[in-house]
């Protein structure tokens, strides 16, 4: 898994990064779940680790404010 950089955010709130990936890529156990996806986004905390998979962009940007972190796109 990639490190991302740290970044403070204004608000105070931590960072967290979401990016698209490719089901292919993802572990057997994990792809029988997919419902047939292509893709998913994933949820990355500062140090690259997963922290959720959701079916789509908005629902990973509202996943990620719930739990009072401030998202950023990773391209």
């Amino acid at each position: 898994m990639t490190d991302f950089p740290s970044f403070s955010a204004e608000d105070g709130k931590r960072i967290v990064y979401v990016r698209e990936v490719k089901t292919a890529d993802l572990p057997e156990e994990i792809r029988a779940r997919t419902g047939g996806l292509d893709h998913l986004y994933a949820i990355h905390a500062e140090g690259g680790e997963v922290l959720a998979l959701v079916p789509d962009r908005a629902q990973a940007f509202v996943v990620a404010r719930q739990n009072e972190f401030s998202p950023v796109s990773v391209h």
